[in-house]
């Protein structure tokens, strides 16, 4: 009887895996003509011609900042320095406790302006706003602490243009990253959000707080994870354009329509996962005004960002995104199975919450009841293999399929070895590294039920300058 139960329980989870990744392979089939066709457009010759177009709308950068006196002026520097006919740079200090402030004041030659904007979104107290003499797109908010959907919310307010991109402060975007990522508001299609490509800078050559070269990581640990974001960026998000829009913009580098941030109340400070939660609000809102709108991924605008190279940060991050996602599904639970907000409802929440949500729960007991069911007899090797090649061996081979999109198109790592180390570690990623995130997305539950809301520490080992190398 016990045996017939776990054959049972072991088939109903072989074909909950069979079909989970039978969506991601849907993406990926669908990613293919996504990515044929803005890789045709991506040419650096034709996003030049943008640089002169006076249809370009302007964009206002928002860069929340907390306590990174060492690299906040370089970082600057290169968001002033994008390649786009008109933006600007809105810094806001978050409370920082070190000499963040007194180093963009030296820097830029910072003077306090009368705060003459109104304040759309409550706030945490903005104590100052400075222009600066030494560079004409730059303001500083400084604002007491609040975190960093509570900064980006200042810089809501006190934006002056319609398009407001958020940036994180130690994120490097290409210099023709604004070009390539705002010409998709040039279609003549509803599009309220775009976000662009984050790529993995461990390992770079970096000068200026811009990546010169691109390396793969050298370290075993942020190297495993650079076909994790190819397939969650170059496929998934690719597919989901097919699919009537993406749930997801990076917080890292994504472009919205401002005044319809403005409209649901810009970023929830209750939420640690605030891009996701945004993006959702942001559907809903649309749906239920009636409005029509895309939410769009474009692949060939690339921002450059550090992963956590030990354990114990890559694991408070992966359970801070987990635990993120469950407070949002549970909070718009609503909007589950919902027709009235159309493939929102009836595709994308429910792949999120029982595909991307469960998926560690369910994994877990497929380990559980698989090794249970080998130790006594009460399963055959067959049924064992079966479960294991639908839960990591279909897995493995999208993740392959992945970088080999990477390298038949933007192929942004050019070394002879690169494809091979790629490939090396989409196959190695199911065996150990995968059960880790596993665990790590599991302890989110146990957050969740005790109202954990704290980030937790992000440990960052930084950057060393190109031209210091050189020196």
């Amino acid at each position: 009887m016990a045996g017939h139960l776990i054959n049972a329980a072991d088939s109903v989870l072989i074909w909950y895996f069979l079909a989970l990744n039978s969506f991601y392979g849907l993406l990926l089939a669908l990613s293919i003509p996504e990515i044929w066709k803005h890789w045709k457009l991506s040419s650096t010759d034709e996003v030049s011609r943008y640089l002169s177009s006076d249809a370009l709308p302007p964009i206002s950068v928002l860069m929340p900042a907390y306590n990174m006196e060492s690299s906040i002026v370089s970082s600057v520097r290169a968001q002033l320095a994008l390649q786009y006919p008109q933006h600007e740079v809105l810094l806001i200090n978050d409370g920082s406790t070190d000499g963040t402030l007194e180093r963009l004041r030296e820097a830029y030659d910072l003077y306090e302006v009368p705060p003459a904007m109104p304040k759309s979104i409550p706030t945490q107290h903005v104590r100052r706003y400075f222009r600066a003499r030494k560079a004409a797109g730059l303001m500083v908010v400084d604002k007491e602490n609040g975190g960093k959907a509570d900064a980006l919310n200042a810089g809501l307010n006190a934006a002056r243009y319609p398009l407001a991109l958020a940036v994180d402060a130690d994120t490097m975007v290409e210099p023709d990253a604004l070009l390539r990522l705002a010409r998709v508001f040039l279609s003549g299609r509803p599009v309220v959000a775009a976000g662009g490509t984050i790529r993995i800078a461990n390992g770079c050559r970096v000068q200026d707080a811009q990546v010169v070269e691109a390396r793969l990581p050298r370290q075993s640990l942020p190297l495993v994870q650079v076909p994790e974001y190819l397939r969650a960026f170059l496929f998934g998000r690719l597919g989901w354009n097919r699919l009537g829009g993406n749930l997801i913009v990076s917080g890292a580098f994504g472009l919205f329509h401002r005044q319809h941030l403005l409209e649901i109340g810009g970023y929830a400070t209750d939420n640690v996962v605030e891009d996701l939660d945004l993006v959702v609000r942001l559907h809903r809102h649309l749906r239920e005004q009636g409005t029509p709108y895309e939410i769009s991924f474009i692949p060939d605008p690339v921002a450059w960002t550090e992963v956590p190279s030990d354990l114990r940060t890559l694991g408070r991050q992966r359970e801070r995104w987990h635990r993120g996602l469950i407070l949002t599904m549970l909070r718009h639970r609503s909007m589950l199975l919902n027709p009235r907000y159309g493939t929102v409802g009836m595709v994308m929440m429910p792949f999120f919450f029982f595909g991307e949500m469960l998926a560690p729960v369910v994994e877990l007991v497929g380990y559980l009841l698989t090794g249970f069911g080998l130790y006594f007899g009460l399963i055959d090797q067959q049924m064992a293999l079966l479960f294991l090649a639908a839960a990591l061996g279909y897995g493995m081979m999208l993740t392959v399929w992945a970088v080999i999109l990477e390298e038949v198109t933007f192929r942004a790592y050019t070394r002879d070895s690169d494809f091979a180390r790629m490939l090396l570690f989409a196959f190695l990623e199911p065996f150990g590294y995968r059960q880790l995130t596993v665990a790590w997305r599991l302890r989110s539950f146990w957050s969740v039920l005790r109202g954990r809301t704290q980030w937790g520490e992000m440990r960052r080992t930084g950057f060393q300058d190109a031209q210091d190398k050189a020196a």
